[in-house]
């Protein structure tokens, strides 16, 4: 809105002043008659020195090359509306947090670890930690991790199904915030002086609170490696809770450990692990020298037991064992995606889907099995942000995505996603005619290997808060779950596979809060 100002008698500086106003005023007000002061940021809007991240929609600042001569660029916590600031440029002024312009905080109003905030002065290098956000073991880094300065104690985490919305999404006030980028990089700038500051490191319900021993003033600090790393297990921080079946075509439990999760926190749901293990058809049904499994049949047709969880992962089985899923359980699985709760389903356990309630249904149409040869090369779809996103952090995690990535036993039960509910991820173009099994369609040209929607199904974007993501790949293929092998003697595979990161990206992005993945939505 433009204001104008009237004014009887004004002084003669006053009227000067007064006119200089009202030439601002009328200058704000110039141009195209059209325009929204309330229209969406785009990239268009960023400055050279800017960058546009997608998921927070806004233009952030550049960081300084790294010692590795990239650059990075951090951004603040999404839509946590908690008055955290982003990392500034290295050579402009240390103006956030409401520090004043040219003084340190007044030691009389500020209070904890704000009064050990100090303004570097113009042209001066801010007092930051920089690094790089890794997975619990170390091997690959995280993008889009939020890491801060909490201002105040951390508050416990909702442990269980639940809608969270992602102006919730951090579990304290952070004094300064930022994010990592694709690399899983960040600098946070204006961070505490002194010894002993606590730093947090957050996505979704995975979060780790360390102590850094010694902050310097003015100068950018070094973190130790090992402290930027995920937690392992409880006892260095928060995992969120896990149900997994397993079953004889899959071994999704190897791979949590390829992860870096430690074999202590896999238990069955009478234990205190964070990951619960259940038998499913043919797969690992006891531990070495230890416990037998619950099995999954017997314990997935109630909600009441599926609450309890954050993530539930279900391991193909080999076959789609329906009379092992009935209706019961099939509406007990969606009614708990519904009111927060977050599904994985690899390969033949698309049958919760297809025989799944009308809406489950609806995502996408099935064919049954189409068998393909045993390597497959997929492409990942880049026509949204997420998309691209995951595209980019494989080639900065050691594997070149760019003519496609090599995939082990893909198949094609996929015939169609329906692409106002759903949104793809992976796909793959059959180097060889697909071996069909009587009575099911043929195969498309293009057949999806990934893909997720949100929920409830039938609600508008912002009212979802659960999540599935399906996969047509046997993830962890060369591991081995079966019932001859007790946990964990079948994890016997080395280095991570391309797929195998893929689905990495795939589970820490399904633990975070929810925002619309489909094309176009950022």
């Amino acid at each position: 809105m433009c204001l104008f100002f009237h004014r009887r008698n004004a002084a003669p500086i006053g009227a000067l002043l007064f006119i200089a106003a009202i030439a601002v005023s009328q200058a704000a007000c110039s141009g195209d008659d059209s325009g929204d002061t309330n229209t969406e940021p785009s990239a268009d809007d960023c400055a050279p020195h800017q960058t546009w991240n997608p998921i927070a929609k806004e233009c952030i600042d550049e960081a300084p090359d790294l010692d590795t001569g990239i650059s990075s660029s951090t951004a603040d916590t999404g839509g946590n509306d908690t008055g955290s600031d982003t990392g500034s440029d290295a050579e402009a002024p240390d103006t956030l947090h409401d520090v004043d312009d040219d003084t340190d905080p007044d030691p009389l109003t500020c209070q904890g670890l704000d009064c050990q905030q100090v303004d570097c002065g113009v042209g001066q290098t801010p007092t930051s930690i920089r690094g790089t956000i890794t997975i619990p073991s170390g091997e690959l880094p995280l993008p889009d991790v939020a890491v801060y300065v909490p201002d105040g104690p951390l508050e416990p985490l909702t442990e269980g199904a639940s809608c969270e919305q992602c102006q919730d999404e951090l579990s304290a006030t952070p004094l300064v915030s930022t994010r990592t980028n694709t690399r899983g990089e960040f600098r946070l700038d204006n961070v505490p002086v002194g010894n002993d500051i606590p730093l947090v490191i957050e996505v979704g319900k995975w979060r780790r609170h360390v102590t850094v021993p010694t902050i310097e003033e003015c100068t950018e600090n070094e973190v130790d490696d090992d402290l930027l790393r995920l937690p392992k297990n409880q006892q260095e921080g928060d995992l969120p809770q896990i149900a997994m079946t397993t079953g004889g075509w899959d071994a999704m439990e190897c791979l949590m450990r390829k992860i870096g999760v430690s074999t202590s926190e896999f238990t069955t749901e009478e234990g205190d692990g964070k990951i619960h293990l259940f038998a499913g058809r043919e797969g690992t049904r006891s531990f070495d020298g230890g416990a037998t499994f619950t099995n999954a049949w017997d314990w997935w047709d109630d909600l009441d037991n599926l609450l309890k969880y954050d993530l539930i992962i279900h391991s193909c089985e080999g076959q789609p064992f329906l009379e092992d899923k009935p209706s019961q359980a099939r509406q007990a699985l969606r009614d708990f995606t519904d009111v927060g709760g977050r599904v994985f389903l690899s390969h033949f356990h698309y049958t919760w889907l297809q025989h799944g309630p009308d809406d489950f249904q609806s995502v996408a149409d099935w064919g049954g099995m189409s068998i393909l040869s045993d390597t497959e090369t997929g492409f990942i779809d880049t026509s949204f942000d997420k998309g691209q996103m995951l595209f980019d952090w494989m080639n900065h995690a050691g594997t070149d995505v760019s003519d496609g990535f090599p995939i082990n036993e893909a198949r094609g039960s996929i015939t169609s996603i329906n692409e106002d509910l759903a949104q793809e991820w992976v796909w793959i173009e059959p180097e060889e005619p697909p071996i069909t099994l009587p009575g099911m369609p043929e195969t498309e040209d293009e057949v999806p290997q990934y893909f997720s929607f949100n929920t409830p199904v039938t609600l508008p974007e912002e009212e979802q808060c659960g999540r599935v993501v399906f996969s047509d790949i046997h993830v962890a293929a060369g591991e081995s779950s079966s019932t001859a092998n007790p946990f964990p003697t079948g994890c016997t595979s080395g280095s991570l596979t391309p797929q195998e990161k893929v689905l990495i990206f795939r589970l820490f992005d399904l633990s975070r809060c929810i925002a619309p993945d489909k094309k176009g939505a950022f």
